[in-house]
């Protein structure tokens, strides 16, 4: 059973007090919400945090385990 076009998935990020910090002065610099900014960098528009990276490459691993498990 597939994904209807336009249905959200919800993800959780555990992150350090720094890391939250940088993000949330990174949302007020540009005029975005701190969801949009955390979209914006897991979207790959910029890429500063190698943690990011590491989770984003984490969860598609997730997905296309998940995938090839349901075929």
């Amino acid at each position: 059973m597939g994904r209807e076009a336009g249905e959200m998935t919800r993800v959780t990020l555990e992150l350090d007090r720094q890391l939250y910090l940088t993000l949330l002065e990174a949302a007020q610099a540009n005029r975005v919400s701190l969801e949009e900014e955390c979209c914006r960098r897991l979207e790959g528009r910029e890429w500063r945090s190698r943690y990011l990276q590491a989770l984003v490459a984490e969860l598609r691993a997730d997905e296309e385990q998940r995938r090839e498990r349901t075929g």
